[in-house]
């Protein structure tokens, strides 16, 4: 029995481990990359889709597929201090797995969020939104990567689009959550997504990075997680149907035991747009 305790005892030290490189911003960081998200869309209502798949190598390593499967955006005939009003919602979907370790699967917090975007002239454009995480219970909850509390999220953003170009960066905050008896403790936490592409004809190439980290230490003893990662896209306008891959490294990372390569893909489909009002009848002779 002695000996069947120690084995469990080191199976779970080494669990707690390597699942904390699951752990982190609530917004999955890098998700806006490639997404010109200071720039408001066209009024209509769109979807966007952003698998990714991704290993790091802690020992043994974490595989990490994480999707948003459909971000649901409706960019409205609204405007609120000149801004556009744009409303969305997604629900996350991760499935996490350290072979031979553990493995942990489900829907992660719903986010409900508002925007407003700015056109502020010379192909600048500016915004910011706001949105709240609903709670979630699920097998997600043991490592960390869904909680069974509400936690607020700003955004900030800023894009250049001219002449083919987008350069993009994403400014993300999210508030955490102390510990609490029997609790799902989490930092608040800081995210900036960046992008400088350039399109020729319906092709697109170019790069993008993005750093994370944790603000602050939710409970006693948590090593406060960071990294930055570098990468390259290529992308191509079907028309209906934009797509984007992306390929990103680590080349910085403190307290996830190992470094993250990830591939990732962007689908932007818009589901509804507002026919063009008719002009009207010119009458010829």
């Amino acid at each position: 029995m002695k000996t069947f305790a120690k084995t469990l005892a080191a199976g779970t030290m080494l669990a707690a481990s390597t699942v904390s490189a699951i752990a982190g911003s609530e917004l999955f960081p890098g998700i806006s990359t490639g997404i010109p998200l200071g720039a408001p869309l066209p009024e209509g209502v769109y979807v966007i889709s952003i698998p990714s798949w991704g290993s790091r190598t802690t020992t043994p390593r974490t595989d990490v597929f994480a999707s948003a499967p459909a971000w649901l955006i409706w960019s409205t005939p609204w405007t609120v201090f000149g801004g556009r009003l744009l409303l969305d919602t997604v629900t996350p979907y991760v499935d996490a797995r350290v072979p031979g370790v553990i493995h942990r699967s489900g829907f992660a917090n719903t986010l409900l969020d508002a925007q407003l975007k700015w056109a502020l002239g010379d192909g600048f454009f500016g915004g910011i939104q706001a949105g709240v995480y609903l709670p979630a219970k699920n097998e997600l909850n043991d490592i960390g990567v869904a909680h069974d509390w509400s936690a607020f999220q700003g955004i900030a953003a800023f894009s250049y689009l001219k002449d083919g170009w987008d350069l993009s960066s994403t400014f993300a905050f999210g508030t955490g959550h102390s510990a609490l008896p029997g609790g799902d403790p989490a930092p608040a936490w800081f995210n900036v997504d960046l992008t400088a592409t350039k399109k020729f004809g319906k092709f697109e190439v170019g790069a993008v990075a993005f750093g994370s980290a944790d603000l602050d230490a939710p409970y006693a003893g948590y090593a406060k997680q960071s990294q930055f990662a570098v990468g390259g896209l290529v992308g191509y306008d079907f028309g209906p149907v934009n797509v984007q891959m992306k390929v990103t490294t680590d080349v910085y990372e403190k307290n996830y035991n190992g470094r993250d390569t990830r591939v990732w893909a962007n689908l932007i489909i818009p589901l509804w747009n507002p026919s063009p009002a008719a002009g009207p009848v010119v009458a010829k002779n």
